[in-house]
């Protein structure tokens, strides 16, 4: 299965790996066409998670996109939003981005290929060359800092950045690393019309969890270098400093209250490796021999 740099240079993907991508949604119909028109023609699937947008963000994202599938949200928060679209991806790789503008999809690939050279997660970070951020202000900035060094600390990674939502996985890792519990917490708690989140996982720490989570229960994480962009339309929901406490909760429950021994792989990165691409060999083998010769 070959994948990585083809004979001009050029990044390339695996001939027959799926890609879904998952974009959590909250009234950024303004952004959609900006963010659509740079999703890369490897994309497979697309999943709008709507967190009750009151704008035409569903409408718009249709009409740009008749093939998206359109998830609704029983109860606010980007972190549940995100669950949601990792739980139902069906395809073998699957990417978190934003709607706003900031996640820039022309690196979409960069991640992808992360995943393929051997890595369970690839997460983005604007603090390794060409990486970067526009949207950066010093609370944000020094906040960012603490937090990666706090990480690295308790979980003895090499973190170069943590809150910073790019992130691609192998869609096999979302039941390894426990999600639908989380989700399933939030079923029992949707019972108001608060935006407010309730419960951990719904809130900005959902970057934390995943990461953490997967990092520390023992699969392979590789670092991919982002640019973020600044918002195009509209204003963030981020809070710097009560979000910053959620994501320090996150850390304080990743490291020692959730039971890594529980998620640990019993398998090597090289032996989930060659069952994927057998997998998607497979899969491809079963398409051709389905597809009807010419003449």
């Amino acid at each position: 299965m070959a994948h990585g740099l083809d004979e001009t240079g050029s990044k390339q993907l695996s001939v027959g790996i799926t890609v879904s991508l998952v974009l959590p949604c909250f009234n950024e119909a303004e952004n959609l066409e900006a963010v659509f028109a740079k999703i890369p023609s490897f994309v497979t699937e697309v999943l709008l998670v709507d967190g009750g947008s009151t704008d035409d963000s569903v409408a718009r994202a249709i009409a740009l996109r008749p093939d998206i599938s359109v998830l609704n949200q029983h109860a606010p928060g980007k972190g549940l939003a995100l669950i949601i679209g990792l739980l139902a991806a069906t395809g073998d790789i699957v990417v978190m981005a934003d709607t706003d503008c900031s996640t820039d999809l022309d690196e979409m690939i960069d991640f992808v290929v992360a995943l393929e050279s051997g890595a369970d997660l690839a997460k983005g970070t604007r603090h390794l060359p060409p990486g970067g951020s526009d949207d950066f202000t010093k609370i944000r900035r020094m906040g960012n800092w603490l937090l990666v060094r706090t990480v690295n600390t308790l979980f003895g990674t090499k973190w170069t950045d943590l809150a910073y939502g790019y992130a691609a996985f192998w869609t096999d890792m979302i039941d390894k690393i426990g999600l639908k519990e989380i989700y399933d917490i939030e079923l029992e708690l949707a019972d108001d019309n608060d935006r407010r989140p309730r419960a951990y996982g719904h809130g900005f720490e959902i970057e934390t969890l995943l990461f953490c989570r997967t990092g520390w229960s023992g699969y392979a994480v590789a670092e991919v270098p982002s640019h973020e962009r600044e918002r195009m339309h509209g204003t963030s929901n981020l809070s710097a400093i009560k979000d910053g406490f959620r994501v320090l909760h996150g850390i304080r429950n990743e490291r020692f209250v959730v039971d890594r021994k529980k998620l640990r792989p019993t398998t090597t990165i090289e032996e989930r490796m060659e069952a994927r691409r057998e997998r998607i060999r497979s899969r491809s083998a079963d398409v051709s021999d389905s597809t009807p010769s010419a003449g």
